[in-house]
């Protein structure tokens, strides 16, 4: 996808992608070289952590490389403070493990998209009240996984979910069925183990993958 000319909002952009790869790695060098991996898998959204090592530097260095050629995102955005850091770096949308309405007030502030973490029913009608764009179901894998997205989508049809936790090629594809707008996907595409290995290349080629199954998916069957 060719952001360049995309007219779509970011979570259009996001809802197109299917995936949001999620770059928690120990230090900014070797998150700039996961997001330039993922990139080349196609990929063309990424959100780094707040817990990655001079974070910030890596969200302005990613903006100043890839410009709108990548939505980029910040994540585990805990407070409106750090959020104002990260729009000011560059970062397009937020993602925040927890519910903070003070932080999605923030990211309305300045028509920013945000997409904070809740949980349970009331976690997630509180954050979506607050004007949440999607919402987070973290950690969606300890709780059931695509099942609970599904019986989430019978009160809340009108609620966009982007769960997280326990998304790998293999349950992806469960996870949109089930009623997802997209998913946050961690350890699964970006992991450490690769990462002092040196082998960026595995992030690309598993970029692919996800994005194949995505387009498996979301195409209406022959039959």
């Amino acid at each position: 996808m060719n952001l360049e000319t995309h007219k779509s909002s970011p979570l259009d952009i996001i809802r197109n992608i299917g995936i949001v790869p999620v770059i928690r790695t120990d230090n900014a060098e070797t998150a700039i070289r996961a997001v330039e991996a993922v990139f080349l898998g196609g990929v063309r959204c990424v959100e780094i952590t707040m817990t990655v090592d001079r974070a910030l530097f890596a969200l302005e260095k990613v903006a100043d490389r890839y410009g709108d050629t990548v939505l980029l995102g910040a994540g585990t955005v805990l407070d409106p403070e750090t959020a104002r850091s990260c729009m000011l770096a560059g970062a397009q949308f937020f993602v925040t493990p927890s519910l903070s309405v003070r932080t999605i007030e923030m990211a309305k502030r300045y028509s920013k998209v945000i997409i904070p973490g809740a949980l349970t029913p009331t976690e997630i009608l509180t954050a979506w009240e607050a004007g949440a764009d999607a919402v987070k179901v973290f950690p969606c894998n300890a709780v059931g996984g695509a099942s609970y997205i599904k019986a989430l989508k019978g009160p809340f049809p009108q609620i966009e979910f982007v769960p997280t936790g326990g998304v790998s090629i293999e349950t992806v594809g469960d996870f949109l069925r089930a009623g997802a707008c997209a998913v946050g996907v961690g350890s699964e595409l970006v992991d450490a183990k690769s990462i002092a290995a040196g082998l960026y290349h595995v992030f690309t080629e598993r970029a692919k993958q996800f994005q194949e199954v995505v387009a498996r998916v979301r195409t209406p069957s022959a039959a």
